[in-house]
């Protein structure tokens, strides 16, 4: 079935799926993982074979294989297997997703907060790089402080939303 203009609705999606993409690639996302992932949030199913990922993005498999290695390794999707099957499956847990990928963040805010702090003591806090290295240390606290509490009003407010029918 097609949509106005003659369109149907998988390639309206892996329309979709590029530009998602994009936006991703540009926050340091490699291009195949960006895409894998774009796609997973888009498109209806919760679980994924490898072979139903690569012909849903129309790729090869073997671009598939990185591009979930990856997404697994950060967090982004995780990867099953049922009883019986041959094939590894990949799914995203989309409950309150994005909240729990900033939440991740966190720890590489407090990551970065903390190589800053050695850098102030090993430079010193009266040279300018460490004054640089202790304002980076302070603002990646405060970010972190104001990120936790941007999460909390997000869980007060995500139930309003009614997203979880």
């Amino acid at each position: 079935m097609t949509a106005e203009g003659g369109e149907d609705s998988s390639a309206r999606l892996l329309r979709y799926v590029e530009r998602f993409a994009q936006v991703l690639e540009e926050s340091g996302v490699p291009r195949m993982p960006a895409r894998v992932f774009a796609y997973v949030l888009a498109e209806d199913r919760d679980r994924y074979t490898a072979s139903e990922l690569a012909a849903g993005l129309r790729v090869s498999p073997a671009a598939i294989s990185g591009a979930v290695r990856y997404l697994v390794q950060v967090g982004l999707v995780t990867k099953e297997r049922e009883p019986g099957m041959r094939s590894d499956l990949y799914r995203i847990d989309d409950r309150d997703i994005w909240s729990r990928i900033f939440l991740q963040r966190s720890d590489l805010l407090s990551h970065y907060e903390k190589a800053a702090a050695e850098g102030v003591e090993t430079l010193g806090p009266d040279t300018r790089g460490g004054r640089r290295m202790r304002e980076s240390q302070e603002f990646f606290a405060f970010l972190r402080a104001e990120l936790d509490a941007v999460m909390a009003r997000w869980r007060e407010y995500r139930p309003q939303l009614d997203l979880d029918r």
